[in-house]
């Protein structure tokens, strides 16, 4: 519910309640977002917070280069529409089996801190204890493909440090500590999706003290695919050379995601720091990493993410 609305300078700015109670919100947790729930789409440059004055997101029209968006989409194009299960309840799935879970356009790129199974057991048969931390299939597959997205990532940075300053000097302190980080950024991992309608849901993995980031970069024609935050009833409609930056620790899903084309593509792109990535690897040095990374690559065996 809008309780408040100004402008200042060329920024709209609302204030909202929830339309939701917290206690109501747990009976559409892991369910699709309705149209019904959302009152609010935001297509311009719009600051929303709490009626209390928290912040909820910060969006921006065209701040991302088109130059460096074709070239993150150029090097991840063919990996990105690879099918997985790992996203659990995420997709509507009820089933505590990863293996009776839809499969999705779902992919990590940058490091990760879990080791495939198949890698716990050879690890367990050579009583060898290393920390859990890795580089991604993306990473170890293509290593100049990785190197061609950091311009991207840099780019969002930049703007992360713009819009979000306290946040972000909190992530990218953290981010110093890990030589397991992206381009010298604040961030260690990336998620892709892509056509992929997520359930209402809170991040977790991440970075407590950051603030969550999104871009898109969408190939032929849909509608729909809006991020939004049902509770407070507003969606955003972020779309190429867009960033929205939103507190993915409060209740949050997309509209569904309408073909107006057969091979039509929204893939969004979240860029954070993973916490056990940073805790696991933090005040390791360099030369650690890549004695690490090639202790890793040893003992790969047709992993998968």
């Amino acid at each position: 519910m809008i309780i408040k609305k100004e402008k200042k300078d060329d920024i709209t700015i609302y204030y909202l309640e929830k339309d939701i109670s917290d206690e109501k919100m747990n009976k559409y947790v892991n369910t699709f977002v309705k149209p019904s729930q959302i009152n609010l789409i935001i297509d311009d440059d719009t600051d929303v917070y709490t009626k209390e004055g928290k912040l909820l997101l910060k969006f921006r029209k065209n701040k991302l280069p088109e130059k460096d968006i074709n070239e993150f989409y150029e090097n991840v194009k063919n990996f990105v529409v690879k099918k997985t299960r790992n996203r659990g309840s995420a997709t509507g799935s009820k089933s505590k089996s990863v293996y009776e879970n839809p499969e999705i356009m779902t992919n990590i790129l940058g490091y990760f801190d879990k080791f495939a199974p198949n890698q716990k057991v050879y690890l367990r048969k050579l009583n060898k204890k290393i920390p859990n931390v890795r580089e991604t299939q993306f990473v170890m597959d293509y290593p100049e493909k990785f190197k061609k997205l950091f311009p991207f990532v840099k780019d969002i940075d930049k703007l992360y440090e713009k819009y979000i300053p306290d946040k972000y000097e909190k992530q990218k302190k953290k981010a110093n500590q890990t030589p397991f980080k992206i381009a010298n950024t604040s961030f260690t991992t990336i998620t892709t999706n892509v056509n992929f309608q997520t359930t209402i849901h809170k991040d977790a993995g991440d970075d407590i003290e950051g603030f969550g980031n999104l871009s898109v970069i969408e190939k032929g024609k849909y509608t729909g695919g809006e991020t939004c935050l049902p509770q407070y009833g507003v969606g955003v409609n972020v779309r190429t050379k867009d960033i929205l930056f939103m507190d993915v620790h409060e209740w949050h899903g997309n509209l569904p995601i309408k073909l107006e084309e057969k091979d039509a593509k929204r893939l969004s792109i979240v860029c954070y720091l993973r916490k056990n990535v940073w805790e696991n690897s933090k005040h390791k040095t360099k030369k650690f990493m890549i004695r690490h990374n090639k202790t890793i690559k040893k003992i790969r065996s047709n992993k998968k993410e």
